[in-house]
């Protein structure tokens, strides 16, 4: 039995005459972090609809644990276990918690013309759920719009986790969040991990891959640019590799030359 949950072999990905990725390998291990990284138009956006089923590759081969897949929809991906959580959440914010955890997926009991949405069972299990993910809430029936961005990421993880996702892609988690609330969506991915999901962390910022990250792609205009395990690079190796190394020296010395240093 592989354990490689998910692979994609030199694809690409065309739009008429623009290429979008070209010649991309990615190797996910299971209940592994594997973080994906670039800056703005890297490609990351095309790269997390090629896996989500958005978009199918113009080239090369996807797997997934070791079987060529063809997508036509994030439902087919879906149907094979892989989840992805953008970076809108596509939440309801005016609904509850428990009405978000079970959008689409509601529980219901009785038949025919009596059948109903149980309530109480979905709302014990939102509850019960959360809390095994380490998230406790005081009310699952408060309104998710009243949740902070971190808190209402981490539903979302759990949510994903809880309807089987062996693979969890996170488009950008923490982008638009402080300090602390980027700490409590990374504590979730690890908590994720630790249930046995891989996890594809879509990101531009190094620090906070390095914080959860088992394996790191570095992304530049479509092409990958590098690659490096955890075990053989420092954090300061792989935020020189994501800024451009030479031209970021370079930056450098033009900001000290206008500051006088």
């Amino acid at each position: 039995m592989t354990d490689i949950a998910l692979e994609l072999k030199d694809v690409g990905k065309s739009f008429g005459s623009v290429i979008a990725l070209s010649g991309v390998s990615v190797k996910v291990q299971k209940g592994s972090v594997t973080c994906i990284l670039g800056d703005n138009g890297a490609g990351k956006s095309t790269l997390i609809k090629t896996l989500s089923g958005v978009h199918k590759p113009s080239s090369g081969v996807y797997e997934v644990e070791g079987e060529k897949v063809s997508f036509n929809s994030p439902r087919d991906a879906l149907a094979k276990g892989i989840a992805t959580v953008y970076q809108d959440l596509a939440t309801i914010p005016l609904m509850s918690v428990w009405r978000n955890f079970f959008l689409g997926n509601e529980i219901t009991k009785g038949w025919g013309p009596w059948r109903r949405l149980d309530v109480k069972k979905m709302k014990a299990l939102a509850k019960e759920h959360l809390l095994e993910m380490g998230i406790d809430l005081r009310d699952t029936n408060q309104q998710i719009g009243t949740l902070s961005g971190g808190e209402r990421q981490a539903v979302a993880i759990a949510r994903a986790v809880y309807f089987g996702a062996k693979v969890l892609i996170l488009d950008e988690p923490t982008s638009a969040l402080g300090v602390r609330q980027s700490g409590l969506v990374l504590k979730y991915v690890l908590a994720a991990k630790d249930r046995g999901v891989s996890v594809v962390f879509i990101t531009h910022n190094p620090h906070h891959a390095y914080l959860v990250g088992d394996r790191f792609y570095l992304l530049n205009r479509g092409r990958l640019a590098n690659e490096f395990e955890r075990s053989n690079v420092e954090l300061e190796e792989l935020t020189k590799a994501m800024a451009g190394g030479a031209e970021l020296d370079e930056l450098t010395k033009e900001i000290q030359t206008v500051r006088g240093d």
